[in-house]
């Protein structure tokens, strides 16, 4: 076991797979004592398993829905009594469902609202207090899609650049009490729940070849540079956004 993130509590949301499960590991293989959630009970208890198996302290707490404030609140608050206190929040989880200005119906733009936006506020929210005692970090997922303009994709670029504008408001407030507030922005990542969309030829095809890499990412390579961000090696890094691209926007 590593010790970049020894001893500290990190909660982590989306904890059931992909870039949520890595983290998990990846974290717990520093040292850091994980409390995670997710919609899904059964592969979020898979997570917790193989945490375990790997040698890591892990506690697993699901189903949460997080688009709902008083789920939000509990898990918050459950979690911050496992280890009696929060360093790290890693705003991970998120859903939307995708489509033009000109088809995406209103319901479809909520959905993404509630599980893009809403879920970094309330958790953000309820945890601050905590954060506040020693001061700590919050780092949240956005996406490569924050920083262009891509087709058919409104509601991700919209959510997504709320997001990056949230974490410099945060890093703002937090500044005063030592917290600090980063984010990354992952591109085109292949995961257990991408491994179909990417499996189409035509579409793999058309995100790799954005990159400059000519390849897609791995939820691995999100979460190395999530330990990152969150280690006291970052200690002079907040208000910051960190692509994870493959050079999807840089290359531009």
């Amino acid at each position: 076991m590593g010790g970049r993130l020894k001893d500290k509590v990190a909660l982590i949301t989306g904890t059931g797979g992909g870039q949520g499960r890595a983290a998990a590991l990846q974290f717990t293989a520093e040292g850091a004592l994980v409390v995670g959630c997710d919609i899904k009970a059964e592969t979020n208890q898979e997570t917790v398993r193989l945490v375990t198996a790997a040698g890591g302290q892990m506690t697993g707490m699901a189903p949460v829905d997080l688009g709902d404030p008083d789920q939000a609140k509990a898990w918050v608050e459950a979690a911050a009594g496992v280890h009696g206190r929060i360093d790290i929040l890693y705003n991970n989880a998120a859903t939307v469902r995708n489509g033009s200005i000109e088809t995406l119906s209103i319901d479809d733009w909520r959905y993404g609202i509630r599980n893009e936006i809403d879920i970094v506020f309330y958790v953000t929210k309820f945890a601050w207090p905590y954060l506040k005692r020693k001061g700590g970090v919050v780092l949240t997922t956005a996406s490569a899609s924050s920083h262009v303009g891509l087709a058919d994709r409104f509601p991700t670029c919209s959510n997504n650049g709320a997001k990056l504008a949230m974490m410099r408001a945060l890093a703002s407030d937090g500044a005063p009490h030592g917290i600090r507030s980063v984010s990354i922005s992952p591109g085109p990542i292949v995961s257990p729940g991408t491994a179909s969309y990417f499996a189409d030829p035509a579409i793999r095809e058309r995100s790799t070849s954005g990159t400059l890499m000519k390849r897609l990412g791995t939820p691995e390579e999100i979460a190395g540079a999530a330990v990152f961000l969150v280690s006291d090696e970052a200690s002079y890094i907040t208000g910051a956004d960190l692509a994870i691209d493959g050079g999807f926007v840089g290359g531009r």
